[in-house]
């Protein structure tokens, strides 16, 4: 995909199925690519970004005040920010779903859940990241573990006997990486 002429002043990127996402230094949002269901039309008046996300067909974006936008396609309510959701430090959009990380270590997962990917696992406390894969869902707890969620068709949360001291999570399609 064609990056836009002028973009400049970059501080994160994050891309989609068939769409890309950069937050500028402004706190503002740029977005390219396919649009069809408009993933790359920023909604008017977005501003104080501190982070992004993309998923297969849609967008987040998580604010200073710690509230969450969502646009795109929401088929499954992926873009359907729940009420009252607050104090976010993290977010992340799988295929059809999206998770936020809160301040006090917690996770809340919203979407498309045919395979648990949204369903948190009791007790799951002390996260310090999330991401997400087309169908399932990741947390880094700060004890260096990981726990995961959704579909396991390709071993993606078949998390290897012995592995501790996790700094870093990222989930593909159908697999994951730590």
């Amino acid at each position: 995909t064609d990056i836009p002429d002028g973009l400049s002043d970059v501080i994160a990127i994050t891309a989609g199925e068939y769409h890309s996402l950069a937050l500028l230094e402004d706190g503002s949002v740029v977005g390219w690519g396919y649009n069809n269901y408009g993933q790359t039309d920023i909604p008017d008046g977005l501003s104080y970004v501190i982070a992004i996300t993309a998923g297969e067909i849609h967008s987040l974006a998580l604010l200073e005040d710690g509230s969450v936008v969502g646009w795109g396609h929401n088929n499954y309510g992926q873009t359907d920010i729940p009420d009252g959701l607050s104090n976010v430090t993290a977010i992340t959009a799988g295929g059809l779903h999206s998770l936020a990380l809160l301040e006090d270590g917690s996770v809340v997962g919203w979407g498309y859940n045919d395979s648990g990917q949204t369903n948190i696992p009791d007790g799951l406390s002390y996260v310090i990241a999330i991401t997400a894969g087309d169908q399932h869902s990741l947390a880094l707890l700060g004890d260096g573990s990981v726990v995961g969620s959704g579909r396991n068709n390709y071993g993606q949360l078949d998390i290897p006997n012995g592995l501790s001291n996790v700094t870093a999570i990222t989930a593909g399609t159908d697999h994951s990486l730590a």
